[in-house]
C-alpha cells in the first residue's frame, strides 16, 4: 500500500505543499527506541519552507471555504475508510518510529478512523441559529441569524505519544470545516503523519492545496506560529512550548493541550483489587507518556497498605520489551533522554526517603513500570510531570486531605476518584479543578467523542470532533431587512 505514496524510498518523509512533493539533500534519521534501527528520515526544512506552506495555505483557503459540505463529508468518509483498510500498516509503522507496543499502536489507528469518521458526522450538525431580534424593546423585527464559517488557515503542531490520532484530531475538523492546514508534526514520527496526510491528499475528494505538511523544530514552529497568515494554531505539547505560543502568536485563535500531572483518590470503601488493576493500567499505557498518565494516587490511610501491595502485584503482572512482540504490554520510553530523566526521578525520590515497591530497575534496556510508596508532597516526583512509567502512592487520612493535594497541581487535566458512596461521588465532581473527572475508573480514560481539555496550565480549549469544529470556525452573524 505505502508503495502507491510516490517512487521514492518508502522510508523517506516528504515535504508536503498542498499537493506537491518536495525533499531535500539534508535529512534526519528516526531510529526505532527499542532496537536502535534506522526506520524512517525527513527532509530538513527551515523558515522559508514553513513560509511556502503557508502561502500555498492562504491562497487555497477561499477555494477550501466555498467548497460543498458533501463533498468535505465524503473526503472525510474516504480517508476514515482508507484508515481501516490499511490498519496493519499504519500500526507497525507507529511501532517503527515510537516503539508503542503493536496491540496498542493497532488501537491508535482504529481510534484515529473512529476520529476521522465522528467528525465527517459531526459536520451535519455545524449550523447556526435564528436570533429574535425583537425580544428586547429596543429592537425591531429582522430576519436575523448566526452562521458557522471557516476561519481561513490553521496550523496544527502534533506530539510523538499518538502520532496518528492526535494528528487526525487537528487535521480533520480543521479541513472539514472548510480551512487550509499546515501540519508540523513531531520530529519523533514524521512518516507516520506523513502517510496520514497523503491518504487525505490523494482521496478523490480533496480539496486542493488545503493540507501542507512541514517538518523540524523550534525555527519551523515559531515562522508557523508568528505569520499573520494563520487564523488559529492549534499545539498538542509542554507548557515551555505553549507559553512562547501564546507570546509569539498575536491576534488569532490559539488551542493548547499542555499535558497534566493526574491523580486519583483510593477511598476507604472502594473496590481495592478493581482499583488496583486500573490503575495500573493508567500508569503504565504507552511507558507513561500520555498526558493524562496516572501519576498521583492519594490512598486512604485505612487500606493503603493493602492497595499498595496489590499495585505491585498488578504491575509484576505486565510484559515489559519488545514492542513488536503481540503479547507486549509496555515498551521502551521514546529516547535516552527519557530513560535517563526517569532514572533521575527514580534516584531523587529515594534520596529523599521514597521507597520503590515495584521495578525501577531496567529490564534489557527497558525502563519498567515503577510504584513509588511513602511519597510526600515535596518530592519532585508528585510536584512535576514525569511522563515516564512511574507512580507514586501518597497516604491521606480523608477526603478532604486528598482533594487538596489533588488541587494543589498547577495542572489540571483530568483527575479520578475510586469510592463506594455517591455522596463522595458528588463532591469530587464539584471540587475537583479540572477538565474532567472520571468515576470508579482511572484519569488517563479518554473516549475521542468527549470534549477533551484541561484548565490552569493544562492548556486552553477543547479538543473531540464536536468541539474541535467549534474551535476552527467563528460566528458570523447576518441581519436581513
Amino acid at each position: 500500500m505505502f508503495g502507491l505514496f510516490g517512487g521514492h524510498d518508502e522510508t523517506k518523509a516528504m515535504i508536503l505543499f498542498g499537493s506537491n512533493e518536495e525533499d531535500r539533500e539534508a535529512r534526519i534519521g528516526i531510529h526505532n527506541p527499542y532496537t536502535g534501527k534506522e526506520v524512517s528520515s525527513y527532509s530538513v526544512c527551515d523558515e522559508k519552507d514553513a513560509k511556502k506552506a503557508l502561502e500555498i495555505a492562504r491562497d487555497a483557503a477561499p477555494a477550501a471555504s466555498k467548497s460543498p459540505l458533501h463533498q468535505r463529508i465524503a473526503w472525510l468518509e474516504d480517508v476514515a475508510a482508507k484508515l481501516k483498510e490499511y490498519e496493519e500498516d499504519f500500526a507497525k509503522l507507529i511501532v517503527d518510529e515510537v516503539g508503542k507496543p503493536l496491540q496498542f499502536a493497532r488501537i491508535e489507528v482504529q481510534r484515529c478512523a473512529e476520529t476521522v469518521a465522528l467528525t465527517a458526522k459531526e459536520l451535519i450538525n455545524l449550523h447556526g441559529e435564528t436570533i429574535p431580534t425583537d425580544a428586547m424593546p429596543s429592537g425591531r423585527k429582522a430576519m436575523a441569524y448566526y452562521q458557522r464559517v471557516p476561519l481561513g488557515v490553521v496550523v496544527a503542531i502534533t506530539p510523538f505519544n499518538f502520532p496518528l490520532n492526535l494528528v487526525a484530531h487537528k487535521i480533520a475538523p480543521a479541513l472539514g470545516a472548510g480551512n487550509t492546514v499546515v501540519l508540523k508534526p513531531t520530529p519523533e514520527a514524521p512518516l507516520t503523519a506523513y502517510r496520514l496526510a497523503k491518504l487525505f491528499i490523494d482521496s478523490e475528494y480533496a480539496i486542493p492545496d488545503a493540507l501542507s505538511v512541514v517538518y523540524g523544530d523550534a525555527d519551523v514552529g515559531s515562522a508557523l506560529v508568528g505569520s499573520p497568515i494563520p487564523r488559529a494554531v492549534s499545539f498538542t505539547g509542554s507548557v515551555g512550548v505553549g507559553k512562547i505560543i501564546t507570546k509569539t502568536a498575536g491576534i488569532k485563535k490559539v488551542a493548547l493541550e499542555l499535558g497534566g500531572n493526574a491523580a486519583s483518590f483510593v477511598d476507604k470503601d472502594a473496590d481495592l483489587d478493581d482499583a488496583a488493576k486500573k490503575c495500573a493500567f493508567g500508569a503504565f499505557y504507552n511507558s507513561g507518556q500520555v498526558c493524562i498518565s496516572l501519576q498521583r494516587i492519594y490512598v486512604h490511610e485505612d487500606v493503603y497498605e493493602a492497595f499498595a501491595e496489590k499495585m505491585a502485584a498488578e504491575t509484576a503482572k505486565f510484559k515489559v520489551g519488545d514492542p513488536y512482540d503481540e503479547t507486549t504490554f509496555m515498551g521502551p520510553l521514546i529516547n535516552n533522554d527519557a530513560r535517563h530523566r526517569a532514572r533521575s526521578w527514580v534516584a531523587s525520590a529515594k534520596d529523599e526517603g521514597a521507597v520503590v515497591a515495584a521495578g525501577g530497575e531496567e529490564i534489557d534496556g527497558v525502563f519498567p513500570p515503577t510504584v513509588m510508596t511513602n511519597v510526600t508532597d515535596e518530592m519532585k516526583i508528585v510536584c512535576e510531570e514525569v511522563f515516564a512509567p512511574i507512580v507514586s502512592l501518597v497516604s491521606v487520612p480523608d477526603y478532604e486531605t486528598a482533594i487538596a493535594k489533588i488541587n494543589t497541581s498547577p495542572y489540571g487535566l483530568q483527575y479520578s476518584i475510586f469510592t463506594d458512596s455517591l455522596a463522595t461521588t458528588q463532591r469530587f465532581i464539584a471540587d475537583a479543578e479540572a477538565g474532567g473527572v472520571v468515576i470508579n475508573d482511572i484519569p488517563t480514560v479518554r473516549f475521542d467523542i468527549q470534549p477533551y481539555g484541561g484548565s490552569k496550565l493544562s492548556g486552553i480549549g477543547r479538543e473531540g470532533p464536536k468541539y474541535t469544529l467549534e474551535e476552527f470556525t467563528e460566528i458570523k452573524s447576518v441581519v436581513i431587512f
